[in-house]
């Protein structure tokens, strides 16, 4: 793959493809400008946060500013503008936004840019509409001013406006004129009973196509000029840190062509993903474990047991469920053991990144570009906006590519700063990898009695669990913990719905064993199983 103006990117593999939104020739741009007002420009002027272009050709860009790693948002955004645009589906295009958080801040993350919780929807909704219906509005006076023709009697339909003269234009042909208009602040959205493509079950998934003739582009994808495979060899415990090495039948691997070491372990450098793979094979490595964690998951499971012994943070509690318990006609009681669990999404972590001493550029399906910015910054000595990252698809995620560390992109840029930059380098994590050194939807453990009555119904209830926290210690934390409980960790049982006079749930905060990571549904995973089978 090489970089033109590091705007299009062009693989030997899949062909030429677009990447980022290369917002440049005579376009219109709709978007929100920093006062929230909408804004709209000819591209020589163009405006801050864009969300639509509309190119001479008549091709309608949405500007997406949540990723696409399966879940949708090409076409959910993209319909919102479609919708209010009254554009043809088959002309809509899509470009992943830059990062830049104070653009393309999710409101409902406190204003970070990144996509996860379904969030995307609730929290670009109106956001996308209001950018189509500019857009819109825009099309509609710019052909009433050069028709004169009042704009009550100009149609748009199926991306064609027209007059009942029988003039009529396409968005492209529009363009010119329309750049010319100042923007309606407040455009006319239209009512749910007038929608033809939100909330409408036969419009096509707007990727599916691209995914299935390889045109979509993922990370993996991502071939830039000079550029290097990197894998690390990792400790084999959490914890575990390099005591020494020996790299050199590593070296003697053909196509590698170098070896370096960085907080996390031993890189390879190499022409291609198999060399990198069996250069590090072929590393011999002692790991000082002192500090590591070599308790066993049964051991994991015992000491997580016996925490239920103690008192917890309290979650809920209604009534006297201890006092209501000892004076049941019966009572039921049982233990739970949810494991530790990888995500393991489909494309497995990887990324491109370019370093030239003074500025840096990323390529990867960046969940949370508000986390990788800075963290990719301080590594390399710059300021987050001197970090470029170029967002494409992702092949899934469930949480995993939006760690509170980022640490694959902490990886990614130790590895070119180890070269101080000599080559762009693809950081890539193998399947092995993934589920031996990733984080996981972390263990838990559950303690659940229930109190019967004479009429077979439950009186009390009592659900004492045990786990780690996936927010604490994050920027979450401050939003969703308090007094030390991480609402998270008790969702399903903290808000069971049934009704019971007497009901406890509280949890205990464990430490130690492997990094744990939120998951796809996240409480209810291990909740929703223990309750009902309760």
């Amino acid at each position: 793959m090489t970089i033109e103006n590091t705007n299009s990117i062009e693989t030997s593999r899949r062909g030429f493809v677009k990447g980022a939104a290369a917002l440049a020739g005579a376009s219109l741009f709709v978007g929100f400008g920093t006062t929230g007002r909408v804004e709209a420009a000819a591209s020589a002027d163009l405006v801050p946060n864009p969300f639509v272009k509309i190119t001479p050709e008549g091709r309608v860009f949405a500007i997406v500013k949540h990723i696409e790693m399966g879940q949708g948002t090409t076409t959910g955004l993209t319909s919102l503008v479609a919708e209010e645009l009254d554009a043809d589906w088959s002309q809509m295009d899509v470009a992943f936004a830059p990062a830049d958080p104070a653009t393309y801040g999710n409101k409902m993350m406190g204003g970070a840019q990144g996509t996860g919780g379904s969030t995307a929807m609730p929290s670009s909704f109106d956001l996308y509409r209001k950018a189509g219906a500019t857009a819109r509005d825009l099309m509609v006076r710019a052909a009433a001013e050069t028709w004169s023709v009042p704009t009550s009697e100009v149609k748009v339909e199926n991306g064609t406006v027209s007059h009942a003269s029988g003039k009529s234009a396409s968005f492209g042909e529009l363009v010119g004129a329309a750049s010319k208009l100042t923007p309606n602040a407040e455009p006319k959205l239209k009512s749910p009973d007038q929608f033809t493509k939100i909330g409408k079950g036969d419009l096509p998934r707007f990727d599916s196509t691209d995914k299935i003739n390889g045109k979509a582009i993922f990370a993996l994808d991502v071939r830039v000029p000079d550029m290097v495979v990197a894998v690390v060899k990792r400790p084999p415990q959490f914890g575990a840190t390099l005591e020494s090495f020996d790299d050199t039948e590593a070296r003697k691997v053909k196509g590698v062509v170098d070896v370096k070491t960085i907080p996390q372990g031993v890189v390879v450098y190499a022409k291609n993903t198999w060399a990198a793979i069996k250069g590090r094979a072929a590393i011999e490595a002692k790991w000082d474990t002192s500090k590591a964690e070599l308790r066993s998951t049964d051991q994991l499971i015992a000491d997580y047991r016996a925490e239920l012994d103690k008192p917890g943070i309290v979650a809920r509690n209604e009534g006297d469920a201890a006092k209501a318990m000892g004076s049941a006609a019966k009572t039921v009681k049982a233990d739970f053991t949810f494991p530790l669990l990888a995500h393991a999404p489909m494309e497995t972590l990887n990324c491109v990144i370019k370093f030239d001493g003074s500025s840096a550029e990323l390529w990867d399906g960046c969940q949370f570009p508000s986390l990788a910015q800075p963290v990719v910054a301080q590594i390399l000595g710059l300021k987050p906006e001197q970090v470029k990252i170029n967002s494409v698809y992702a092949g899934g995620s469930f949480g995993r590519r939006a760690s509170p560390n980022s640490d694959y992109h902490a990886e990614a840029a130790q590895a070119v700063k180890a070269i101080e930059g000599k080559h762009p380098v693809q950081l890539v994590w193998t399947r092995e990898d993934d589920i031996q050194n990733g984080m996981y939807r972390p263990m838990f453990v559950h303690r659940v009695e229930a109190g019967i009555g004479e009429d077979g119904m439950p009186v009390a209830y009592d659900h004492k669990l045990a786990g780690k926290s996936i927010l604490i210690g994050t920027f979450f934390e401050s939003m969703l913990v308090k007094d030390g409980l991480d609402q998270v960790s008790v969702e399903g049982a903290s808000t069971l719905p049934y009704d019971i006079p007497n009901l406890r749930v509280d949890v205990r905060n464990t430490s130690g064993g492997p990094p744990a990571l939120w998951w796809r549904s996240v409480g209810h995973t291990h909740t929703a199983y223990s309750t009902e089978i309760m």
